[in-house]
C-alpha cells in the first residue's frame, strides 16, 4: 500500500518546492519547502540525453537560467554545468529522493522519454510507497502505473473529462468506475470560466475514492475558501503561506 496518501488531508504540495528566495525545482527550493514545514512536494521530470530522470518543468532552460539548453538533448554531466542562480543546478530524481527521504513527492512525467528513467529512480531510491505519479497524458500514467503495479497515480487529462462528465450527470457508479485506476484527481479550482470544484463535486469525487487536490493556489483567502468546500490538497508556490492557515 501506497504510504503517499498519509497522514490524512487536508495536505499541502509545495509546487516546486518553495521557490521564493530559490530557483523553481532545486534542491534549495524542496529544502526550504521542507524546513517551512512540508512533507509533500510537487516536482515535473524529464530525462537528459542519456536516459538521467532530472527535475525539470521547461523542455529548456530558457526561462529559468537564461540559456537555451534542452534538457532532453543534454547529457547528465553537462546538465551539471548550468547554473540556475545561487549556484543550484538542476537535480537528478534520483538524489533528490534520497537526499529528501521522509518527504512524499508528487512528481508529473512531462514526456513520453521521461517515464522509464523516472521509474527506475524511483525503484532504486526505494520511494515507489511515498510517490503519485502523474502525468497530463494517459499513455505516461498507464505505462508507470504498468511498471509500477504499487505505485499511486493522479488523473490524467482523459480520466479528468470523463469523470467531469460521469459527474456533472450524477452517474455515481460510472464515475467510481472511470476514477478507479487512481487515487487523486488534481485539477484547476476553474477552466475556462466553468467552475470545476464546488461542494458538492468534492463530495462526489470524495465519493468515488479518490482525493481532490487544486491547482495552483497561491491567495490565503481562496485556499480557505477551497478548505471550506472540503478539498483534500492545496497545490501552492506559497507553502509557506498555507501551512499557517491549515494549523490555524
Amino acid at each position: 500500500m501506497s504510504r503517499f496518501l498519509t497522514p490524512a488531508p487536508p495536505r499541502v504540495l509545495a509546487h516546486r518546492g518553495l521557490a521564493v528566495a530559490a530557483p523553481e525545482n532545486s534542491m534549495m527550493a524542496f529544502i526550504a519547502a521542507v524546513d517551512a514545514g512540508a512533507t509533500f512536494l510537487e516536482t515535473d521530470v524529464r530525462a537528459t540525453a542519456d536516459g538521467v530522470a532530472v527535475l525539470a518543468h521547461d523542455a529548456s532552460l530558457e526561462r529559468v537560467a537564461g540559456q537555451d539548453v534542452a534538457v532532453e538533448e543534454t547529457l547528465w554531466r553537462d546538465l551539471g554545468e548550468v547554473d540556475l542562480g545561487q549556484g543550484e543546478r538542476v537535480p537528478g530524481l534520483r538524489e533528490a529522493l534520497l537526499a529528501l527521504p521522509d518527504a512524499r513527492w508528487n512528481i508529473d512525467l512531462k514526456s513520453d522519454a521521461a517515464v522509464i528513467p523516472a521509474v527506475r529512480a524511483v525503484v532504486e531510491a526505494k520511494a515507489v510507497d511515498r510517490v503519485l505519479l502523474t502525468s497530463f497524458s494517459e499513455r505516461r500514467r498507464k505505462q508507470a502505473q504498468q511498471l509500477l503495479p504499487d505505485v499511486a497515480t493522479s488523473a490524467s487529462q482523459a480520466i479528468v473529462v470523463r469523470a467531469l462528465a460521469a459527474q456533472r450527470f450524477g452517474a455515481h457508479r460510472l464515475l467510481r468506475r472511470i476514477l478507479e485506476p487512481v487515487v487523486a484527481l488534481q485539477v484547476p479550482r476553474r477552466h475556462k470560466g466553468v467552475e470545476i470544484v464546488t461542494r458538492r463535486s468534492v463530495a462526489a469525487f470524495q465519493r468515488a475514492g479518490v482525493e481532490v487536490h487544486v491547482w495552483t493556489i497561491n491567495e490565503t483567502a481562496e485556499m480557505r475558501e477551497l478548505l471550506e468546500l472540503g478539498v483534500d490538497g492545496i497545490v501552492t508556490d506559497r507553502c509557506d503561506l498555507a501551512l499557517p492557515l491549515l494549523e490555524r
